[in-house]
């Protein structure tokens, strides 16, 4: 998911920087979670070393090169995270959620990564901006393949 999520942020031409989010920052606590976490960092790392990731670290962690820094000094990413990969649908969900009612913000998605043709799910509350902006992306997805 890591690295469809990375080809997605390019087709805008924004850079990819994934931080791998946990409650843990760098090993800092060992649980069945931030394992999870640190085991999908590796992945990632194996199979695209050419992606600019790094984890399991704290939401703050990744949003904040200060707060990176007295972490740790040899983090993988350059400025703040702009992907955010959560160990599940409940961790998600909730940042998602309260990012969208916290900046007044307009979330665009569900975006569904890797079907064959580009398929997208429009919520019941979806607005018409939010019906133009997936229609936008299916049609950015679609001149693709």
């Amino acid at each position: 998911m890591a690295a469809l999520a990375a080809v997605h942020v390019q087709r805008f031409n924004i850079k990819p920087k994934i931080a791998f989010v946990s409650h843990s920052d760098f090993g800092s606590f060992d649980t069945e979670s931030s394992r999870k976490m640190r085991r999908a960092t590796a992945l990632l790392r194996q199979n695209h070393p050419e992606i600019e990731a790094d984890g399991e670290m704290q939401a703050d962690t990744a949003l904040s090169l200060l707060a990176r820094q007295r972490v740790i000094t040899d983090c993988r990413l350059d400025g703040e995270a702009n992907v955010l990969i959560f160990p599940n649908l409940d961790a998600g969900s909730t940042a998602l959620q309260l990012t969208r009612v916290i900046a007044n913000a307009l979330p665009v998605g569900p975006i569904l990564m890797g079907p064959a043709k580009p398929a997208h799910v429009l919520t019941p509350s979806v607005t018409a901006r939010g019906i133009v902006n997936m229609t936008a992306i299916a049609a950015a997805e679609a001149a693709e393949g």
